[in-house]
């Protein structure tokens, strides 16, 4: 079996223990969108940047109750986060241009899920080569714009689609 590492990500799982309680819900309260992130609030989910993206425009849709489990998630909100995914994917189409998109959930810390008791939806452009030498072998990412520019392009395209 080979084995895949990724010790950037150590970096996210540790912020993520060392905070007090939920940092999604944490954040969905303060009331400070832009501060932190925050690109869209819908009904039962919003939208917000991936604090250690994959690549640029890495956005979670996060359900504003503090639930783990996407089976005992109710419908609306499921179906709401679907549709935002559905707008996520538009709006990464037309910002950016990506080849693809992995769109998916770590369910439980065995998974993946660097905060796993808060469901959330990962929505990640991708393009051709991006997980090149530099991010395997050099263990570096390369994002070629900030998490502020990223924010403010697709809070525009959000805000536009309303």
């Amino acid at each position: 079996m080979e084995h895949i590492w990724s010790p950037w990500r150590y970096k996210y799982i540790a912020l993520a223990d060392s905070e007090i309680g939920c940092v999604f819900c944490r954040v969905q309260q303060q009331g400070t969108d832009q501060e932190n992130l925050i690109v869209h609030r819908g009904q039962k989910n919003f939208i917000i940047l991936n604090l250690f993206p994959y690549t640029t425009g890495h956005l979670m849709i996060v359900p504003y109750e503090h639930i783990a489990s996407l089976a005992e998630t109710d419908l609306a909100t499921t179906a709401e986060m679907m549709e935002l995914a559905k707008r996520a994917q538009s709006a990464l189409e037309t910002e950016y241009h990506p080849d693809g998109f992995n769109i998916g959930m770590n369910l439980g810390r065995s998974a993946g899920a660097g905060i796993a008791d808060h469901l959330h939806l990962h929505v990640v452009p991708r393009w051709t080569g991006d997980a090149n030498f530099v991010s395997i072998i050099g263990e570096t990412r390369v994002l070629p714009e900030d998490l502020s520019v990223t924010y403010e392009k697709l809070r525009k395209r959000f805000d536009a689609t309303q």
